[in-house]
């Protein structure tokens, strides 16, 4: 009888915080859900749902928009379900087919039934049809980016392979960084009169900014930079310690580490929390937070996924309770589950028509004019007299609106700075980027990785976001997204020994 001659093994050494390759090699199963899970899922999401609410009765006309608009809905619940029962978590492409089903699928195809928009389109409606077949263009072009993304190119053999740096977060800085959330947070707070007001409505915060003197005339500077340093640097602290703490033992017996994550989460309780804040930013921290904490869960991935649509449908909708103080609220009654689709926020297909409209109607595209007034956000105007205006406010202008803050998808961002080729490619090289940055991040992220490790954090983050870019405009979300990147930067470093990054 042959016997086991082999030497018991050893503990298997922890990788070196630099060896990037190491740590990533190991990754989570590729675990699949069962046939009899997977099928109704995505024949729920791609047949059974888009049919249920094209079914109902309403007023809507069933033309060439209406058709158009279902197979926008079915190709996007397809490749949404391709999100939840794939092998690997893809974030930023799961978060990107989770606002292009539900903002320009399904609540629009609520509203083609009902005949019902919470924006009115101004235009004609062969300019409707345009903007739900660009938008379907669009999404294939996505598409084709994320296919371009798989094809990397080789490495010669016997060529030198390039060493691949990991980007950590720097202790000291890391500190540093929640020392400057506390200041800034806090001068946020008593800008407004104190932490009573963050728990009102957003309506007192918006006055208290205007009585704080940093919203004045048409400049958004101001409020954006206040709000932004408010909220953002608090955010990524709690990310980053909340990463430390839950992926390392020498944290968990810090004292002083424990206590300051618990003051971090106490003061994103009051500048974060979903009271004194849009659903679209507070959906942000909840989908950072989830995945910082549950980062290699498939499970907890296609929960997250498949319950936001539940979330969407039946929540989302009537999430503005705390948008307005009591004497102003006034609450939506309805008798359909469709009905709260047409009357809120998604109005994103309505505007991309009303864009096109616009542009049409004399002004032309932009060729770049938006898109450098988002970059250059914080210029005030009084130095550039000339900066543009959000979209969604310049077209809601041009409407006639009372109300100007409308959404401006990216499609529709796209279209009035560079055309229909603009928009095309500008969507390509989104999905290119997004198909490689969750592949990074399926393969960096896992439970060995480094407590220090800044895309367990930053693609959480990104994805979360995303919701907001997508939905636009671009200049309202430009103010938090530098303010993220110079926060990042302030902790980031490339240097992987014991003395300077987390442990």
């Amino acid at each position: 009888m042959a016997t086991d001659i082999r030497k018991p093994s050893a503990a298997r050494p922890a990788p070196p915080l630099g060896d990037e390759a190491t740590w990533g090699r190991v990754t989570t199963p590729r675990t699949l859900l069962s046939r009899a899970l997977s099928v109704p899922l995505a024949l729920g999401f791609t047949v059974f749902l888009p049919l249920f609410v094209a079914v109902q009765t309403g007023d809507g006309q069933r033309d060439a928009a209406f058709w158009l608009q279902l197979l926008l809905t079915m190709y996007a619940g397809a490749r949404l379900s391709a999100m939840v029962l794939t092998s690997r978590r893809k974030l930023l492409q799961g978060s990107f087919w989770l606002f292009v089903y539900m903002a320009m699928g399904v609540a629009p195809l609520a509203q083609a039934v009902l005949g019902r928009v919470p924006t009115p389109v101004v235009g004609p409606r062969s300019d409707l049809t345009l903007a739900i077949g660009l938008v379907l263009l669009g999404c294939l072009a996505f598409d084709v980016g994320v296919l371009l993304a798989r094809h990397r190119p080789t490495v010669r053999a016997g060529g030198p392979r390039k060493e691949e740096r990991p980007v950590m977060a720097h202790r000291r800085r890391l500190q540093l960084l929640a020392a400057l959330s506390f200041v800034c947070s806090a001068a946020f707070v008593m800008k407004l009169g104190g932490p009573a007001v963050f728990f009102s409505s957003r309506q007192e915060i918006i006055a208290g900014i205007e009585e704080a003197g940093v919203s004045n005339g048409d400049g958004q500077a101001g409020q954006a930079l206040l709000r932004g340093f408010g909220t953002v640097p608090a955010l990524l602290a709690l990310l980053l310690y909340t990463r430390w703490v839950i992926t390392s033992k020498f944290a968990r017996r810090k004292v002083s580490i424990i206590v300051t994550w618990a003051a971090l989460a106490a003061l994103n309780l009051v500048v974060n929390n979903p009271i004194s804040n849009p659903r679209y930013w507070f959906l942000t921290v909840m989908f950072a937070l989830l995945f910082t904490v549950f980062p290699v869960s498939a499970a907890m991935y296609r929960v997250a996924l498949s319950m936001a649509v539940v979330i969407a449908l039946l929540v989302f909708p009537f999430a503005d309770r705390f948008r307005y103080d009591e004497k102003n609220y006034k609450p939506v009654e309805t008798t359909s589950f469709l009905e709260p689709m047409a009357l809120k926020d998604y109005d994103q297909i309505g505007m991309f028509a009303n864009t096109i409209t616009y542009s049409e109607s004399g002004p032309g595209h932009a060729y770049g004019r938006q898109l450098a007034g988002s970059i250059l956000f914080a210029v005030p105007r009084s130095v550039w007299p000339g900066k543009a205006r959000d979209t969604g406010v310049l077209v809601g202008q041009w409407m006639g609106t009372v109300n100007t803050n409308l959404s401006s998808p990216i499609w529709a961002e796209l279209w009035l700075d560079f055309g229909p080729l603009g928009m095309v490619g500008g969507l390509l090289g989104l999905g290119y980027a997004a198909a490689r940055v969750d592949r990074r991040y399926a393969k960096r992220a896992t439970r060995r990785a480094p407590p220090g490790a800044l895309i367990s954090v930053v693609v959480p983050l990104v994805a979360g976001y995303s919701f907001i870019l997508l939905r636009g405009p671009l200049l309202q979300a430009s103010g938090r997204v530098a303010i993220a990147a110079m926060c990042l930067a302030l902790v980031a470093t490339y240097r992987a020994d014991k003395g300077t990054t987390l442990r």
